[in-house]
């Protein structure tokens, strides 16, 4: 079955083929946790940081705050942070120091995929399958992911970073209207109109436009809408064989769920996901704020940069927050 002539009435069929014939399974190894971070070495590293020039660090962050997108959906709730001690701690009440010291702490409560995140390879599974061929029961347990925690990826996920503004090579406005499902084609258009290439290690980030409309939503006080979880433009399933051609460490996308909603399948539920991360072992970002840089690299025609996107490392998280940057 070619990438692109599935049958809409038969994901099933669809995501096994796609699965069979981009497998990374057993590619590194029987005991690997890293998937398609093994693309990127050391030397990989060294080459994007050449890739800086003026040292201008772009945040790629939505704000971790209870402002944001999240809705509740399977318990995805808005960070909440909240103080342990402040300054009037201080003030009116005695904190137990000498000399006149005072302090502030502050905790947070969160779901580890609650804003700008990775997915990590235990997050998703496939006929009862995670990465690498492994039992998903034999992976994730009730104490966490016990083989590919994302904290095995915590020193990885540093390299070449390539923007693709999707939204602004197709859309007059440079936004992507929701259900628009980005194709291969679409993709290499978008690399010859910027003139970039994507190759072995890189990470790629597909700008889709969909979060500068969500968020003229919340400035004009109409909130979110469905940005989380609803229709959104995004990756077409027939992307699956580009990304596993070219080789990417990771996607990240400005997009709550990288593939397009709804799903291109009468019956499905993220097949790309399902196909991607048990599979190739990829990882994929979400809820990245990719405006800023779109921006940028639209100023000086450079769309290439070093990527610093390192996750905090949760013992046995199967997702992690993450500020990600872009170094130009």
């Amino acid at each position: 079955m070619s990438p692109e002539s599935w049958d809409r009435a038969d994901p099933a069929g669809a995501i096994a083929s796609a699965a069979d014939r981009c497998s990374n399974v057993g590619r590194w190894g029987a005991d690997d946790v890293l998937g398609t971070l093994n693309y990127i070495d050391d030397e990989a590293r060294r080459r994007a940081a050449q890739l800086v020039r003026t040292g201008q660090v772009v945040s790629l962050s939505q704000p971790f705050d209870s402002a944001g997108p999240q809705n509740g959906w399977r318990g995805r709730t808005n960070p909440v942070r909240t103080m342990l001690t402040s300054g009037l701690d201080h003030e009116h009440a005695e904190q137990g120091f000498f000399h006149g010291l005072g302090g502030a702490d502050d905790v947070v409560f969160m779901p580890l995929q609650a804003a700008t995140q990775w997915d990590g390879l235990g997050h998703i599974f496939d006929h009862g399958m995670a990465w690498n061929g492994r039992r998903a029961g034999e992976v994730v347990t009730s104490e966490g992911d016990l083989v590919t925690g994302i904290e095995t990826a915590a020193d990885r996920l540093v390299g070449r970073g390539v923007l693709l503004d999707v939204g602004r090579a197709l859309a007059g406005d440079g936004e992507l209207e929701d259900g628009y499902a980005i194709s291969p084609d679409d993709l290499d258009q978008t690399l010859a109109r910027q003139d970039v290439s994507v190759g072995t290690g890189d990470f790629v980030l597909v700008r889709t436009g969909q979060l500068a409309r969500a968020q003229r939503g919340v400035a004009d006080g109409s909130g979110w809408g469905t940005y989380a979880g609803g229709p959104a433009p995004g990756l077409s399933f027939a992307t699956i064989d580009w990304l596993h051609d070219h080789q990417v460490a990771a996607v990240a996308t400005d997009t709550w769920g990288v593939e397009v909603r709804p799903n291109e399948f009468d019956e499905a539920f993220q097949p790309f996901h399902q196909v991607v991360i048990p599979h190739l072992g990829l990882f994929l970002g979400e809820l990245w704020d990719l405006d800023t840089l779109a921006r940028e690299c639209a100023a000086d025609d450079r769309y290439e940069f070093m990527l610093c996107a390192t996750p905090i490392p949760f013992t046995g998280a199967v997702g992690s927050p993450v500020h990600p940057v872009a170094i130009r």
